[in-house]
C-alpha cells in the first residue's frame, strides 16, 4: 500500500558484525545482499530489511512504497523537497529482485527514502 513502510536499510561501518549484532539482538535470519555481492538481504517477520558497510553516515534509512517513482520523485520536488543524487538501484537483476529506491530529503531536511516494489507475481 501506498505511504507504508516497505523497506529499511541499515548502513553500517562493517556489515558482518551488524550480521552477527542485530541477528543476536533480533533474531534475524540473512541471505545475499544486491547483485553485486555487497552487504546482506534482511529476513523479518514483517517489513523486509538490506543491510551494507562502508557507510560513512552509518544510519538507518526508512522507505516508503510509492506506485510510479518518477511521479513521486516529482512530488517530493514540487513541495519543496529534494532527491539526493545516489544511484540506489544496482543493476537490473537488482531492480528485478528488490525494485526502484531513491534517498530524499523533505523541506525541512529530514532524510526518507522512496521504493516502488518490483512488480508482484
Amino acid at each position: 500500500m501506498v505511504g507504508e513502510v516497505s523497506f529499511f536499510e541499515l548502513g553500517v561501518g562493517d556489515a558482518e558484525r551488524a550480521r552477527t549484532f542485530f541477528g543476536g539482538l533480533f533474531g534475524w535470519t540473512f541471505g545475499p545482499g544486491s547483485s553485486d555481492g555487497g552487504g546482506f538481504a534482511i529476513r523479518t517477520p514483517n517489513v523486509p530489511g538490506g543491510l551494507h558497510d562502508n557507510d560513512p553516515g552509518a544510519r538507518p534509512y526508512l522507505f516508503f512504497e510509492v506506485d510510479d517513482m518518477a511521479a513521486a520523485v516529482e512530488q517530493v520536488r514540487a513541495l519543496g523537497g529534494s532527491i539526493d543524487d545516489i544511484d540506489l538501484g544496482g543493476g537490473a537483476e537488482s531492480i528485478a529482485r528488490f525494485g526502484r529506491f531513491r534517498l530524499c530529503h523533505d523541506d525541512q531536511g529530514t532524510p526518507f527514502g522512496l521504493h516502488q516494489p518490483p512488480p508482484r507475481g
